[in-house]
C-alpha cells in the first residue's frame, strides 16, 4: 500500500481521537482497521462512556471489525492507532492475528498526559507471587475437565 493510503487511514484514527475528546466520549485514542486497502472499522476509546475498562480504541475497533468480517481471525488486516497500544490492546492485536500496527503517539507521549502503562509492563516482568495483585490458583483438577473435553470435541474450533 502506498504511503498516501497509510496517511489517509492514520488521519482517520487521529480524527477519531480528537473527536472523542471534543465530544467527551472517552480518552484521546482512536483506531482504524483496514483490509486489502479498504476501511473495515474504526472506533475511539469508550472506557468512560461505557463504564468498560476494556473499551480501548483498539479493542473496540477489533470487535467491530470481527463483526463486520464475520470472523475472529483478522489475518490480512492492519490497524492504525493514534497511540502505541497498551499491553491489553497489544495482546488483543496479537490474538486477532492482525498483520501490522501503525501508530502515531508513543507510550511516553501517553504517559506525559496521565496514561501510563509502565506499571503493567513492570508487573508482567515479576514472578506472580511478587506482583501487587494477588494471584491464587485453585481447583485445577476440576477445571481441567473443560480442557479435556475441548481437546477431544469434534465441535472445538481451533484458533
Amino acid at each position: 500500500m502506498e504511503n498516501q493510503k497509510h496517511e489517509e487511514f492514520m488521519k482517520m484514527a487521529i480524527a477519531l481521537s480528537v473527536e472523542n475528546v471534543t465530544e467527551n466520549v472517552g480518552g484521546p485514542f482512536g483506531a482504524v482497521i483496514v483490509k486489502d486497502g479498504k476501511f473495515v472499522a474504526g472506533s475511539a476509546n469508550k472506557v468512560t462512556s461505557t463504564n468498560d475498562p476494556t473499551a480501548h480504541a483498539e479493542v473496540s475497533t477489533i470487535r467491530l471489525a470481527c463483526t463486520e468480517l464475520h470472523t475472529f481471525d483478522l489475518s490480512g488486516c492492519v490497524i492504525y492507532t493514534s497511540c502505541e497500544p497498551c499491553p491489553m490492546c497489544l495482546g488483543a492485536i496479537y490474538w486477532a492475528k492482525i498483520d501490522t500496527i501503525y501508530y502515531a503517539n508513543t507510550k511516553t507521549d501517553a504517559e506525559n498526559i496521565g496514561f501510563s502503562d509502565k506499571f503493567i509492563y513492570e508487573e508482567l516482568e515479576k514472578p506472580m507471587e511478587k506482583r501487587s495483585l494477588p494471584v491464587v490458583q485453585m481447583m485445577r483438577d476440576e477445571a481441567l475437565q473443560a480442557f479435556k473435553l475441548w481437546e477431544t470435541s469434534p465441535l472445538s474450533i481451533k484458533y
